[in-house]
This record gives C-alpha cells, sequence and structure tokens, in this order.
C-alpha cells in the first residue's frame, strides 16, 4: 500500500497504543532467452523486507524481494521491476504494463490487496470494537466477491494481449496470524476475521487466475507457523522504526514464502 496510506493508518494507531479471457493452461515453463516483467503492489515490490531500490522512490522496491531474487537467480534476457507499493488494479493499467511485449516469457503480479481496502480494514480493526471490525471485513468481502473479479479480469486480459507468449503467474497473500496463541494487539475474534478475508481474496483471485489458465502462487501453507503471533513471523506487526513496512513480509518472508511460491508457479 502507499506511503502516504500506511502512515495514515498506523499514526492514529501509534496514539492509540500511547506510542504517541484466456491463456493456455499448458504454457510452457518461462525460458531465461525472454523477459521477465514483475508487476504488481506492495507485496510484490518487496515492501517490509529492506534494502530498497534508491531509483524507485516510494514504490519501495527491494532488492530482497522474491521478484529481484528469482530474476538474479535464473538472469532472464530483461528485467523490467514495474511492482509499486500501494498500487491497485486501476494502477497496472495505468502505468505498469509498458514493458511488456511478445518477448515476455515471465510475468509475476501480486494485485487485488488495496482494491479490497487492506489499509482502511485494519486501521478499523485496530481502533475499534470486534463488531465494527467484523463489519468493515464484511464489507471488504462483499467487495471481493461482487467487484474485484471484474478488476481482475481487466488486468488479466491486458497481460495475456501485450505478452501472448508468457507464463504468467499471480501470487496470493498470506493469512496475517497464527490464532490460539497469547499475543498483545487484537482480538482472536478479530484475527479469524482478518484471516478468513485473506482466504476470500485468494479464492478469488485463484478462480480468476484459473479462468484465464494462468498459474496461481499459494503462499499460505508456506507462511504457516511464520504469521504474526508466532514464534518466527514472516510479517510484520507494527514497526515503529519504519511505519511503511508495518503488516508486510520481512525478508525471510520473500525468500522463503514468496520467492518459493514464485519458483514454483513459474515451472
Amino acid at each position: 500500500m502507499r506511503r502516504s496510506r500506511l502512515v495514515g493508518f498506523v499514526a492514529p494507531l501509534l496514539l492509540a497504543l500511547g506510542l504517541g479471457f484466456t491463456q493456455a493452461a499448458s504454457a510452457q515453463a518461462a525460458s531465461n532467452s525472454g523477459g521477465y516483467v514483475a508487476l504488481g503492489d506492495s507485496y510484490a515490490s518487496g515492501v517490509g523486507a529492506g534494502s530498497y531500490i534508491s531509483s524507485s522512490g516510494d514504490c519501495d522496491r527491494s532488492t530482497n524481494s522474491a521478484a529481484y531474487l528469482w530474476n538474479a537467480a535464473h538472469k532472464p534476457a530483461s528485467f523490467a521491476f514495474n511492482a509499486c507499493s500501494g498500487a491497485t488494479t486501476d494502477d497496472v493499467m495505468a502505468g505498469q504494463l509498458g514493458s511488456l511485449n511478445s518477448s515476455t516469457s515471465l510475468v509475476s503480479i501480486s494485485i487485488g490487496g488495496n482494491d479490497a481496502g487492506f489499509a482502511s480494514v485494519m486501521q478499523t480493526c485496530v481502533l475499534n470494537s470486534d463488531s465494527t471490525c467484523l463489519s468493515a471485513i464484511a464489507s471488504a468481502k462483499t467487495y471481493i466477491t461482487n467487484t474485484l473479479p471484474g478488476k481482475l479480469d481487466t488486468v488479466y486480459n491486458a497481460i495475456h494481449s501485450k505478452a501472448p507468449n508468457a507464463r504468467v503467474v499471480v501470487v496470493g497473500y498470506p493469512r496475517f496470524y497464527l490464532l490460539g496463541q497469547v499475543c498483545l494487539g487484537l482480538s482472536d475474534t478479530k484475527r479469524s476475521a482478518i484471516n478468513g478475508a485473506a482466504d476470500t481474496l485468494d479464492s478469488t483471485i485463484q478462480s480468476r487466475v484459473s479462468a484465464h489458465g494462468f498459474a496461481f502462487g499459494d503462499v499460505r501453507s508456506a507462511f504457516s507457523s511464520h504469521e504474526i503471533c508466532s514464534s518466527s513471523s514472516w510479517l510484520h506487526s507494527l514497526n515503529v522504526l519504519d511505519l511503511t513496512e508495518s503488516y508486510h513480509p520481512t525478508a525471510d518472508g520473500q525468500s522463503g514464502g514468496y520467492l518459493p511460491a514464485l519458483t514454483n508457479a513459474a515451472g
């Protein structure tokens, strides 16, 4: 999500806490002879993983992101790192597709969380009651179910049109919380509902991915036992040293969760 959204969401939190349609399913695996284009939002750009590329500005593209690591390991003919913190499906359509062409052999993308109002939901759940949190999550799930599929279809169709020979990997989102633990912060009711919303988001994305014949990279199993409230979390909770990194994967989350999902789905 965008830096301004995160700061707007975390600032009141600090006060509250008293801390101040088709591609063939049998498409060939990505070839190193072609180009790789990485699209998407903050989970794709690597917010939370540190080591940001200075020229990326507020997009916060990280050399510890799964996309950057995959590129370093496989050395495709070209690499366009277009993912940007805060991106929505509309942002992808408006500013991230220019690097795609018939020579592109691999495209990765993580998108949809900002469309569903991630920042707003988290702010509501942190600062308000269980019932208010659950209401916000219900509204987000309605959007995910009824509106997001069409937005995803538009992006996926555009990717296939501009890069018809590419293997397209759509990477999902992790569940945020390990439940049943003694953990400061949100109630288990809120945590469970947030996890449920993540499942709804992933299921919706996976459904549209399947309809387009793309590959889905599911990170939920990799993040199991590495959620917030675990003893070895791969997700930041509130990061008071860098507010923009709150609720994003760490470098370990990118290398241990996102990179394997991308690599396996890329073929």
